[in-house]
C-alpha cells in the first residue's frame, strides 16, 4: 500500500515568525542608538565637601539624585580634567550657600531632561516587546487557531482541492448513506446537468447516528471524492466568552468559503452551536453569545444572499436537541442517518481495516463479523487493532482467530485481573452464580448463545462472566424473549438461593440491569396486559446509549401501579430461573465443579452439557401468558438440604 500523505493545508503567513522578527529589530536597534555615558568616578559625599572647602572644585552640577563635579587643573596634575560624581543628599541645604563662599562655579540639571526623545524610544520599544509578546503567547496561526488581532476570524482548517486523500472506497457498511451523498458530489462535478432541469442542491445535509458509525469520515470522503476545497470545524470553536465573537466567525466562514466555491463547509458536533433556543431555561434567555452565533447561521444558510456553490455539512448524535428552525427545509434539507452496520455492514468494515493487517489462515471474518452485532466502526477499527496489538506482545508472525476472540472478550468485559484472587467461598458462590446464567440462558428464547464461562475476574467488577455471542442480527424483541432475558439476569442469584440458602452482593449488576428491562417493558414497549398500549416514559436520547430516560408526569396511583407491574415481571421471571434450575440441579452442580477445577468452561465441553437442560411445562405456559403457575408463583418447591430455600426479597 503506498503510504498516504496527511493533508495539507493552504499556505498562510505565520505571525509567530512576524513576531520574532520585529522582536529581535526593537532589541538591535536599541542598542545601537542608546546613548552611552562615560562612566564617571564615583567620589563619597564628605570626600567633595572637603575639596570644595580646600579650594580644589572648579565647577559643580547638580542633579536630584546625583552630583558631578571637576576639579580645578591644579589638583590634578597634567592630566586632562576629569568628571567626578557622587551621591546628592537632599537634606544638605547649605551646599550652594558653600559653593558660593568657595567661588566654585554650579549649576542644576533640569528634572525634566531625561526624557525627551531617548525616552520616546524607550517608551516605543517596551510597547512594541509588549505587543510581540502577547502575540507569541496568545497568537495562533491560521491552521490551528487566531490570533489576537483577528479574534473574530474562523479558525476552521481548510483542504484545498485534491488534498483530501479519503474516498469512499475507505467507507464501508453505511451504503445508503453513501447513494445520498454521492449525489452531493455529482452536483459538485457535474453541476450542468442539475441546471439544466431547474433542480437545486440541498443547501444543508445533516448527518445523524450514533458515536463512531463514520459521520465524520463520511464527510471527508465528500471532499476527496468532489476534490473541492473542505473546510471542516467543530461546533464548539465557535463559541466564546464574548457577545458577537461567534457570529463573527460565522460570517468570516462563509464569506471565505464562497471565494473558493464550490466548496464544502462541515460543521462537527452541530450540537454544540445549533441547541433549542426555546430550552435555554433561564431568566435571561440563555446563553447570548452561542443564540447570536445560531442566529447568524441561520441568516447564512438562508437569507437574502445566496450561498452560490457552498454545500454545509453537519454531523450530530443529538438530533433531537437541535433548534427546529435549523431543521427546515431550505436549511438542512436533507437528514441522512448513520446508523450501526448489519452483518454485511461489519464484513465490509473489518475488511477494509484488515487490509494492513497480517492475517492467518484460521481468520474468519464472516465468523467475527456474525458475531459482533451492535459494533459501529469505530469499535470494529479498535477491534482489529486489539487484535493485532496481541499478536504483536506474543510474537506472532500473523493475527489469529484466538487473538480476535481475547479482543472481543477485551472489549466486551474488561481486561483479566489475575492479581485478584478469590477465597474458596467466594469462586465457588461465583461458579455457581455463572452456571446459573448458564442454564437458564440457554434454555430462554431470544438468549444470545452461551459461549464461555470464566470464574476469571475481568474488569472494574466483574468477579467472573457468562460469555454470550448472538447468532445473527435482531431488531425486533417479542415478548416472552424479554421475559427470558431477565430470568436468565436471575438465574445468578437463583442459583445461589438454591444452592446456599442466601444470597450475596454478586447479583447487583444484574438485578439493575434487570430492573431496567422490566421497567421499559412496562412504560416503553406497553407489554403490561393491566396498564396496556401507552407510554409513560419519554425518550430524551436517540442515538446516546446509557442515558436513562424520564418517566411522563403521572399520578401517585399510577406510578404505584407502574412500580407493582415492574415488580410482578421481576418476581415471575425470578420464579421461573428457579424452576429451571431446580429441575437441573444435579447439571448445575455438575458443571459448577467443573468450572471450579478449569476457571474457564467453554466450545464443545459447554454445549454438550448445556444440552442436557431441562424446560418444564410450567416453564413454556410462563412464556406464552407471561404469569407462573399458582403452585409455582405461592408455593415454590424449592429446598436445600431438605429445608425451604430463601425466597428473592424483590
Amino acid at each position: 500500500m503506498p503510504k498516504r500523505q496527511n493533508p495539507t493545508k493552504t499556505p498562510q503567513s505565520n505571525p509567530m515568525g512576524w513576531s520574532l522578527i520585529v522582536t529581535a529589530i526593537c532589541l538591535i536597534l536599541f542598542s545601537l542608538f542608546l546613548p552611552v555615558n562615560s562612566p564617571h568616578k564615583s567620589q563619597p559625599y564628605s570626600q567633595f565637601i572637603d575639596l570644595v572647602e580646600s579650594d580644589r572644585v572648579e565647577s559643580v552640577t547638580i542633579g536630584s539624585s546625583h552630583i558631578e563635579y571637576i576639579l580645578k587643573s591644579e589638583s590634578v596634575g597634567n592630566e586632562s580634567k576629569q568628571v567626578f560624581t557622587t551621591v546628592a543628599v537632599t537634606q544638605d541645604t547649605e551646599l550652594p550657600q558653600l559653593l558660593r563662599q568657595h567661588q566654585v562655579e554650579f549649576s542644576a540639571i533640569p528634572a525634566t531632561s531625561s526624557d525627551g526623545f531617548w525616552g520616546f524610544i524607550k517608551f516605543l520599544f517596551f510597547f512594541f516587546l509588549i505587543i510581540n509578546l502577547s502575540a507569541l503567547l496568545f497568537n495562533r496561526s491560521q491552521e490551528g487557531g487566531k490570533s489576537p488581532f483577528a479574534i473574530g476570524r474562523s479558525n476552521a482548517r481548510i483542504y484545498s482541492e485534491g488534498t483530501m486523500d479519503i474516498t469512499f472506497d475507505d467507507v464501508a457498511g453505511v451504503d445508503e448513506a453513501k447513494a445520498e451523498l454521492y449525489e452531493i458530489v455529482d452536483f459538485l462535478q457535474h453541476g450542468a446537468k442539475y441546471i439544466l432541469l431547474g433542480a437545486k442542491i440541498p443547501k444543508g445535509v445533516l448527518l445523524v447516528g450514533p458515536p463512531g458509525t463514520g459521520k465524520t469520515l463520511l464527510a471527508k470522503a465528500i471532499a476527496g471524492e468532489a476534490k473541492v476545497p473542505f473546510f471542516s470545524i467543530s461546533g464548539s470553536e465557535f463559541i466564546e466568552m464574548f457577545v458577537g465573537v461567534g457570529a463573527s466567525r460565522v460570517r468570516d466562514l462563509f464569506e471565505r468559503a464562497k471565494k473558493q466555491a464550490p466548496a464544502i463547509v462541515f460543521i462537527d458536533e452541530l450540537d454544540a452551536l445549533g441547541k433549542s433556543r426555546a430550552a435555554s431555561g433561564t431568566l435571561m434567555g440563555g446563553n447570548d453569545e452561542r443564540e447570536q452565533t445560531l442566529n447568524q447561521l441561520l441568516a447564512e444558510m438562508d437569507g437574502f444572499e445566496p450561498n452560490a456553490g457552498v454545500i454545509l455539512l453537519a454531523a450530530t448524535n443529538r438530533p433531537e436537541v437541535l433548534d427546529p428552525a435549523l431543521l427546515r427545509p431550505g436549511r438542512f434539507d436533507r437528514r441522512i442517518v448513520v446508523d450501526r452496520p448489519d452483518k454485511l455492514g461489519r464484513l465490509a468494515i473489518l475488511e477494509v481495516h484488515a487490509r494492513n493487517v497480517r492475517l492467518d489462515n484460521n481468520v474468519d471474518l464472516n465468523k467475527l463479523a456474525a458475531r459482533t452485532p451492535g459494533f459501529a466502526g469505530a469499535d470494529l477499527a479498535n477491534l482489529i487493532n486489539e487484535a493485532a496489538l496481541l499478536a504483536a506482545r506474543q510474537n506472532n508472525t500473523a493475527v489469529t482467530m484466538e487473538d480476535f476472540n481475547e479482543a472481543t472478550e477485551r472489549i466486551l468485559t474488561g481486561l483479566e485481573k489475575k492479581s485478584r484472587v478469590l477465597n474458596e467461598t467466594e469462586k465457588k458462590t461465583v461458579a455457581y452464580h455463572e452456571v446459573g446464567h448458564a442454564i437458564v440462558g440457554s434454555l430462554m428464547p431470544g438468549t444470545d448463545k452461551v459461549e464461555k464461562i470464566s470464574i476469571v475476574p475481568r474488569g472494574i467488577g466483574a468477579l467472573g462472566y457468562t460469555l454470550q455471542l448472538p447468532e445473527e442480527d435482531r431488531f425486533l424483541m417479542i415478548e416472552d424473549e424479554i421475559r427470558g432475558r431477565i430470568a436468565t439476569l436471575l438465574g445468578g442469584r437463583a442459583a445461589e438461593e438454591l444452592i446456599f440458602g442466601k444470597v450475596s452482593t454478586g447479583a447487583s449488576d444484574d438485578i439493575q440491569k434487570a430492573t431496567d428491562l422490566a421497567e421499559r417493558y412496562v412504560t416503553l414497549y406497553g407489554m403490561s396486559d393491566r396498564l396496556g398500549p401507552i407510554a409513560y416514559e419519554k425518550i430524551q436520547q436517540q442515538f446516546l446509549e446509557g442515558i436513562t430516560n424520564p418517566r411522563r408526569q403521572v399520578s401517585p396511583h399510577l406510578a404505584a401501579e407502574i412500580d407493582r407491574e415492574v415488580k410482578a415481571v421481576i418476581e415471575n421471571a425470578h420464579h421461573i430461573a428457579q424452576e429451571i434450575l431446580q429441575e437441573n440441579q444435579q447439571l448445575l452442580v455438575t458443571l459448577a465443579q467443573i468450572l471450579l477445577e478449569q476457571e474457564i468452561l467453554e466450545g464443545e465441553q459447554l454445549r454438550s452439557h448445556l444440552a442436557q437442560a431441562q424446560k418444564t411445562v410450567a416453564i413454556e405456559k410462563w412464556l406464552q401468558t407471561g404469569k407462573p403457575t399458582r403452585n409455582n408463583l405461592l408455593a415454590p418447591q424449592l429446598t436445600h438440604n431438605g429445608k425451604p430455600a430463601k425466597l428473592s426479597k424483590l
